[in-house]
């Protein structure tokens, strides 16, 4: 049968010379061959096939029995199966055996949650049974047990640590806990407030051991504060008790001018303590011997009477009243006896030893805690080089400020414009009271009493500084800055109305400024070498000077500005010098340069006796060339200008430079070069007083000659530009072929 399969080749049908050529095409009648062959082929494997299948016949037909016998017993199993599922849909057993567990499940959770709600209702019962006993402790004044059962229960109800999720009951448990809280605090304090007595009029404190409130009696204060300690408020306790030693007992005795003392009576069912005068009325607290003494006998009284010798109870006391104790003594006693010369600190060594004595006796009755943070007073008397230094400076702050407000920054008759001769030599001691050197500079200046004082002040703190200790010379350093610092602080706020106007006020600020600019520059050279090494390097004035540099400087040019603006309001109401050749208007323009003389005069009399000549000079000229600038301008402007009207502006040029004639001669006033006063020397003094006479000259000069001026470089030497020129000439003189030729000529001129 396996040849039956084998693959039937193609070429074995055809004869050989038919493959020769593999390319070649099969021709009709190789085809039917090949068709004729394949089919005989066929049939003969048909015919082997159904000979081969009846020769087996057998072993086919064992075959498709055992076949149907399988297909059978599947069939079977499946019903069986069938049978097991409608069996057990019918009758779901596991549904049943899952319930039951189930069942058994919630029965055991039920039972548990009952027997925790059984214990948790056995809790809550007894809660409240205690809360009760609490209730009937505090009626018969048990109030040792109420005290105990409380702190217990309040571990057992979690106050302070509530839950959300806990039952509702607890927090009704809570409330009775803290009803009872307050209850017994109440009821506490009140045994307190019974126990600890003031009387105001005996002055004495008078503490009860057997005490009585409503129908409760026969209570022990020790009962008391034991209860207290253990319900945790006896802090709360004795706070009041605290605040009433401090005002009936620790106030009076220390704030009292004369020394006090205390005496102590006592007994079994009560101890008194009295306030009395000392035996001798003329002993003062001056090394706090007595001061000590008095205290530490009334905290021994507290500690025995009222704390009973227990020392977590004066300690709690300590922390009630120490820091108002120690605040007190430093305040009305310490701070009082610092020294206030540098020669009796030694003095202030006996108070240090009696202070560090009064904390240890204190430590040892455990009034205070043996940590340094308790030991306020010994750490204030230590230091009392510091206190010394911060007092001085206070001192020093005040008597600064109290200069610089007391000064009325007045100038005595002597050094105004009539009594100006204190800048000579031969008046020098008369004027030494106002009139300082200045340092950097061989020019002497008038000052206020108060920079002057200041300054003297300053220079007595900084020699203190050289002979001081560090800490000490630390401070003082300070306050010599600070005191320097108050003059800006505080002058320009006390002078802000008179500095808004002008006046000799603001100029003697002006040299104020500049006086203690020089001296603080002078500080580094005269004092640095002496002050304790470790300042040598971090003191420094320096930056202090260019401040009030700046500052004098400010206020001078604020007063340039003023004199400026009211000279420039003076020249407003000439209406630019029109038409002078009228009456009306040449009295206007005459009005105006008068107004203009009478404020440069003003200044002349304020700024000459008071600045230095060089600051004098350069602000006169600065206002004198805004003047002649500016009147030279407004004629300049001039488009046209008759006859008559020259002659009247030249008078008016004429008239202003004579009146101004002393106020020239001023400005060479202290020039060491200056052997002889020419026109010369103001001239370059003042561009503009060159222009404004050249200007003069014009008025009535010739046309050619003003040309000749141009060509020759004259007018432009004086500050004349080629348009003025021209636009002068335009207003002056009529339009010619001469003028025309002039202005040709000014036109090509050119330099």
């Amino acid at each position: 049968m396996e040849s039956l399969f084998d693959a039937i080749n193609i070429r074995d049908l055809l004869s050989a010379q038919d493959l020769s050529d593999r390319n070649s095409p099969l021709s009709a009648p190789d085809l039917r061959l090949l068709i004729d062959r394949v089919e005989s082929h066929s049939l003969q494997i048909r015919s082997q096939v159904q000979s081969y299948l009846a020769s087996h016949h057998d072993d086919f037909a064992s075959l498709f029995s055992l076949c149907n016998e399988a297909v059978s017993q599947t069939i079977q199993v499946s019903d069986d199966l069938t049978g097991v599922l409608r069996l057990v849909s019918e009758r779901p057993a596991d549904v049943e055996v899952r319930e039951v567990v189930e069942e058994m499940k919630t029965k055991s959770e039920e039972l548990k949650v009952k027997r925790e709600l059984l214990g948790l209702v056995g809790i809550i019962v007894n809660l409240n049974q205690r809360l009760e006993s609490v209730k009937e402790a505090l009626k018969n004044g048990k109030f040792q047990f109420a005290a105990k059962w409380l702190k217990e229960l309040k571990v057992a109800l979690r106050i302070g640590d509530e839950d959300d999720r806990e039952p509702l009951v607890y927090g009704l448990l809570r409330k009775e806990w803290s009803q009872c809280f307050e209850e017994i605090q109440e009821v506490l304090v009140k045994f307190m407030d019974k126990a600890v007595r003031f009387d105001g009029d005996l002055n004495q404190v008078e503490v009860k051991y057997h005490l009585e409130v409503h129908n409760l009696s026969g209570i022990q204060l020790q009962m008391v504060l034991e209860a207290m300690e253990v319900v945790g408020i006896l802090e709360y306790g004795l706070a009041k008790v605290a605040d009433l030693m401090i005002k009936y007992v620790i106030i009076p005795f220390i704030n009292r001018g004369q020394p006090l003392s205390f005496l102590d009576e006592s007994n079994q069912d009560s101890a008194v303590l009295k306030i009395v005068p000392t035996s001798d009325s003329k002993l003062e607290y001056l090394d706090g011997e007595l001061l000590y003494s008095g205290i530490v006998l009334f905290i021994r009284f507290i500690y025995r009477s009222i704390c009973f010798q227990n020392s977590s109870w004066i300690r709690c006391f300590g922390r009630l009243t120490w820091p108002r104790i120690s605040e007190l003594i430093i305040s009305s006693f310490l701070s009082k006896v610092v020294p206030t010369d540098a020669s009796k600190l030694p003095d202030f060594q006996k108070i240090i030893k009696c202070t560090s004595d009064f904390e240890t006796a204190l430590k040892e009755l455990m009034f205070i805690s043996s940590d340094d943070k308790d030991n306020r007073l010994s750490s204030f008397a230590e230091n009392v080089e510091v206190h010394f230094a911060f007092k001085k400076k206070t001192e020093i702050l005040a008597k600064a400020r109290n200069l610089l407000l007391e000064c009325d920054f007045s100038i005595p008759q002597e050094y105004t414009r009539d009594g100006s001769i204190w800048k000579n030599d031969e008046t020098s001691d008369l004027s030494s009271s106002h009139v300082v050197d200045l340092l950097f500079s061989s020019e002497r200046c008038l000052v206020s009493k108060a920079a002057k004082q200041l300054m003297e002040l300053i220079h007595q703190t900084l020699q203190d500084v050289c002979l001081s200790s560090t800490r000490v010379a630390l401070e003082f350093y300070n306050a010599a800055r600070d005191a320097i610092l108050l003059y800006e602080v505080v002058v320009p706020v006390k002078l802000e109305r008179q500095l808004g106007s002008f006046n000799q006020v603001a100029v003697l600020m002006h040299n104020d400024c500049l006086y203690l600019s020089q001296e603080i520059l002078g500080f580094a050279f005269e004092y640095r070498a002496d002050f304790p090494s470790s300042m040598k390097e971090h003191a420094v004035f320096a930056d202090l000077a260019p401040r009030f540099q700046l500052l004098a400087e400010e206020i001078l040019q604020r007063q340039v500005h003023l004199v400026i603006y009211n000279l420039k309001e003076a020249i407003d109401s000439a209406d630019g010098f029109q038409n002078t050749h009228q009456m009306q208007q040449f009295e206007s323009a005459k009005f105006s340069i008068d107004q203009v003389v009478f404020i440069l005069e003003k200044v002349h009399i304020i700024w000459e006796p008071f600045l230095l000549p060089s600051t004098y000079r350069k602000s006169m000229c600065t206002v004198l060339e805004s003047v002649f600038s500016r009147i030279s301008r407004e004629i300049l402007l001039l488009d046209d200008i008759a006859a008559d009207e020259t002659l009247q502006l030249q008078r008016l040029i004429h008239l202003m430079l004579k009146s101004l004639s002393s106020l020239f001669e001023s400005l060479a006033t202290g020039d060491p070069n200056l052997h002889e006063f020419t026109a010369e020397f103001l001239e370059d003094l003042i561009p503009s007083l060159r222009k404004i006479r050249k200007l003069s000259e014009l008025l009535d000069m010739p046309l050619k000659s003003i040309t000749a001026s141009w060509e020759n470089k004259e007018l432009l030497s004086c500050g004349f530009t080629t348009m003025e020129v021209e636009d002068f000439i335009k207003a002056i003189f009529a339009d010619s072929p001469l003028r025309k030729d002039c202005l040709r000529r000014i036109q090509n001129t050119s330099f």
